[in-house]
């Protein structure tokens, strides 16, 4: 693996997994305590859309895939605070719409589309420059609005309620919970693609929980899990040469089912 890192496209594997472990940790634990798996997974798929756009215009996807997946985000949540649709149901729509406009617009793209597979599978070692300047700039407009905000968030993720009767703008900071999802989504998906993308945002920080009582310390584990999971996953791929994103996800998934027996094992000597 370390001679693996003389060639230009390990070092932006590495790098580029470690800014995914930072906004997956953050995010990743508002996800898994609010419950919001299924957003996720709407606002992922429907950035698909944004990824059929960008090889019709023949751009960098990723530029498209931040507004398709800002306006699926947006959406869904307005939808849900108005009540005039259930989310679910907002959700199967624009999950069907973005794949669907996906499959249009690179139906009228001219050529071959190569990097299509690496898009909704992932694939760590064709992040580019580019890319790690997007991600580093996405992470660190995640983490000032963490750190301006945090007592808002954390209010909304355990009692909206209540946040809202102690004044808190509880639609304005959930549309902006949203949003740093919409941007987490849009650092992951060159990692693991858009369909593993759920799993790598709830799994870390699902594992994180089993051992953890409060929000921060959440995080931080959450962080460091992620990190170790997805170089792990990396070093795997390539020493067993099979797919880096799906490696990453499955050994995500074991160390998530041994932790969880580890557990209850251990709750149950305990009693």
């Amino acid at each position: 693996m370390f001679d693996a890192l003389q060639f230009e496209f390990m070092k932006h594997a590495v790098l580029s997994a470690i800014l995914a472990s930072i906004a997956c940790g953050i995010i990743g634990s508002y996800v898994v305590v609010k419950k919001m798996s299924h957003i996720t997974g709407g606002i992922a798929h429907t950035a698909f859309g944004g990824i059929g756009l960008g090889f019709f215009l023949n751009v960098n996807p990723l530029l498209c895939i931040l507004p398709f997946s800002l306006i699926a985000a947006w959406t869904i949540g307005l939808m849900k605070k108005q009540g005039k649709v259930s989310e679910d149901t907002a959700i199967g729509i624009l999950w069907a719409t973005g794949m669907a406009l996906g499959i249009i617009f690179i139906a009228l793209s001219r050529g071959y589309v190569p990097d299509l597979f690496s898009y909704l599978f992932g694939n760590i070692l064709t992040v580019s420059t580019a890319d790690l300047w997007l991600m580093g700039f996405l992470n660190l407009f995640i983490i000032t609005n963490i750190l301006l905000f945090y007592s808002q968030f954390l209010a909304i993720s355990f009692d909206e309620e209540y946040a809202q009767a102690s004044g808190i703008a509880t639609t304005f900071f959930y549309l902006l919970l949203l949003s740093l999802i919409s941007l987490t989504v849009v650092m992951l998906i060159r990692i693991v693609g858009i369909i593993l993308v759920i799993a790598l945002l709830t799994i870390p920080s699902a594992i994180a929980k089993q051992y953890v009582n409060s929000l921060g310390k959440m995080m931080f584990l959450s962080m460091a899990l992620s990190l170790i999971l997805t170089l792990s996953g990396l070093y795997l791929s390539y020493w067993l040469d099979i797919p880096s994103g799906a490696t990453i996800i499955l050994l995500s998934a074991i160390v998530f089912l041994f932790s969880a027996a580890f557990k209850y094992f251990q709750t149950k000597a305990s009693r």
